[in-house]
């Protein structure tokens, strides 16, 4: 299981899926959502394991 935190809230995802994969099952616009594993910016083709921690930060911008 993978750890995900996205809005301070923790959730146990099964790995082994990529990170597009996981914004679209939570619902949320791979476009407005950015992944950091391990302290780094990982792209959305980024493949999970069974282990670990992903943080999702939504992008917010405006005018």
């Amino acid at each position: 299981m993978v750890k995900v935190i996205f809005r301070n809230e923790e959730l146990q995802i099964p790995g082994k899926i990529t990170i597009r994969e996981l914004i679209t099952q939570l619902g949320l616009n791979p476009q407005s959502v950015l992944a950091v594993r391990d302290g780094k910016l990982v792209n959305n083709e980024t493949r999970l394991g069974d282990q670990g921690e992903v943080k999702l930060i939504s992008v917010i911008s405006g005018g």
